[in-house]
């Protein structure tokens, strides 16, 4: 996955997992990310230059993925589930990373597509959950200046 730009300040993020195993094998093999610190409960990953954490809440796996998603906002013809963490990530990543996603059987929340085409902050997005029922978003701009494009 990609580092960080020059200058990003990172964020830090936490989130709950069920499955410390089930997040390892999901974060570091089918997303990619590098793991660093970790204990039996908690896994530092270098998300994109960023520091996300999962915490392994309760006694482990239950079985049953909860679902973190609160609601969903209408965005473009699609119901976002929120609330939601990601990368945006270089286009050709992107689409890889899709590919990936897709040969693996994923079921996503919401299927890799062009967003809001033809009009200032066009983006590529897809949204899906992780094992644990984290929502999560990764999308690509052809031009980053577009980012915030109003």
């Amino acid at each position: 996955m990609t580092t960080q730009p020059t200058g990003l300040v990172p964020f830090h993020l936490a989130i709950p997992v069920d499955d410390i195993e089930a997040a390892r094998q999901f974060y570091g093999t089918v997303l990619g990310f590098t793991e660093g610190r970790s204990d039996t409960k908690w896994i530092d990953w270098n998300f994109g230059g960023h520091q996300v954490v999962t915490h392994q809440v309760g006694d482990g796996p239950s079985g049953t993925p909860r679902d973190g998603v609160a609601g969903t906002n209408p965005v473009d013809g699609h119901q976002v589930p929120v609330p939601h963490f990601g990368l945006v990530l270089p286009v050709e990543e992107f689409k890889a990373l899709a590919e990936r996603l897709t040969a693996i059987g994923t079921a996503f929340v919401i299927e890799p597509y062009v967003r809001f085409e033809g009009e200032p902050g066009e983006q590529w997005t897809m949204f899906f959950l992780d094992p644990a029922g984290n929502a999560m978003e990764f999308k690509a701009f052809a031009d980053l200046e577009q980012l915030f494009a109003v």
